[in-house]
């Protein structure tokens, strides 16, 4: 048997692996098709519930607009002293003004946090859609790829065979161009064409290498396949490891199941949100802030597009700071980027100076800061 080049040997191992279905060209197809696949299933999912979110913000708006007028106008109508006997007597704490005030002061601001969340969830609608849309344009492009790559196996196996019985009388341009759509250089190519117009030269000795390994049980796939996992073991033998690398993945799940048992979808997130939490993981700052933020009666959507701040060492005494001088929940809900912007410190100096200005906090709005 005639000893062949390893780089003739190399060059036919790239050859002889686009012949069968294992191909590194349709292994990597698949692999795009599957991975577009997976978006879309889950790109759909997130529309539908979106959806459902921006339907029932939409209803919840509508009815806080309608309700909330007629609440107020049936207790505008109440004159307390009719009933101030039954009321004082079943010590029954009912101001109807009172209620009118609070109503009238919380109402709007309630129903600015509800368009809030609808233009968000919208703004995310959008995004998912161009993503799934994408997955969708992929996997329709792979599969005509494909189905091209099919063609050029086949193509590239009537010549093999045509080379291995000796019969080979396809003309040189004719490999190359073939070649070329396996994205193989001119130099690939030219050697290639000559392998198969001149088969005895290495064709011949190649395939009978093939036959004793496939008598061996092993095919050609597996003898790479084998050869370059030893090379990297090689490769990994001689690295230090200081210590055992965590699995990105596994970060990434407990992530999700420390925003589940806080009552927070991992789906409000996007990708590139999720990868800041997992890059930046601390469970108990996460879990004492967002404890925190429910415990002062302002929403946990309010880490959306906002999910730094879950990781905010002085988020507590921020937003207690705000909260001191007199700002409402829903002040500090609609504002997050005041608690982006400012360090503990500099949110001190910014109120220290609207005082000493003569302005009271409580009265400047929180975007003016």
């Amino acid at each position: 048997m005639k000893a062949l080049s390893p780089e003739v040997s190399a060059l036919l191992d790239k050859l002889y692996n686009l012949r069968g279905e294992d191909s590194l060209v349709l292994v990597e197809m698949d692999k795009q098709k599957s991975k577009a696949e997976e978006t879309k299933a889950r790109t759909m999912e997130e529309k539908k519930e979106l959806q459902a979110r921006i339907s029932d913000l939409e209803k919840q708006n509508e009815q806080l607009n309608e309700q909330g007028g007629k609440l107020v106008d049936l207790l505008s109508r109440i004159n307390r002293n009719e009933y101030a006997t039954v009321l004082d007597r079943l010590r029954i704490d009912f101001d109807p003004q009172n209620l009118v005030e609070k109503i009238s002061k919380s109402l709007p601001r309630t129903i600015d946090s509800v368009v809030l969340d609808t233009k968000k969830a919208e703004e995310k609608l959008v995004k998912v859609e161009e993503e799934m849309n994408a997955a969708i344009t992929t996997i329709d492009e792979v599969g005509i790829r494909r189905d091209a790559a099919l063609a050029n196996q086949e193509k590239l196996n009537e010549y093999f065979d045509l080379a291995l019985s000796g019969r080979i009388n396809i003309t040189r341009d004719s490999i190359t161009s073939l070649l070329e759509q396996f994205d193989f250089t001119e130099e690939e190519q030219r050697e290639a064409a000559k392998i198969l117009m001149f088969p005895e030269d290495a064709l011949y000795s190649y395939a009978e290498k093939i036959k004793e390994k496939e008598k061996n049980g092993k095919s050609i796939s597996q003898v790479i396949a084998e050869a370059k996992n030893a090379e990297e073991n090689d490769l990994e033998s001689v690295k230090i490891v200081s210590e055992n690398p965590v699995d990105a993945s596994f970060k990434t799940k407990s992530v999700v199941n420390v925003l589940d048992t806080l009552g927070i979808d991992y789906l409000d997130f996007t990708g590139k949100e999720m990868d800041y939490l997992n890059s930046n993981f601390n469970e108990e700052l996460i879990r004492k802030n967002v404890s925190f933020v429910k415990e002062a009666g302002i929403a946990t959507d309010i880490f959306n597009s906002h999910v730094s701040l879950m990781l905010d060492a002085d988020l507590e005494e921020k937003i207690s700071m705000l909260l001191k001088i007199g700002k409402e929940p829903i002040d500090v809900y609609l504002n997050p980027s005041v608690l982006e912007k400012y360090t503990r410190g500099k949110l001190e100096n910014a109120i220290s100076v609207l005082k000493e200005n003569g302005m009271d906090p409580k009265n400047v709005p929180l975007m003016a800061y």
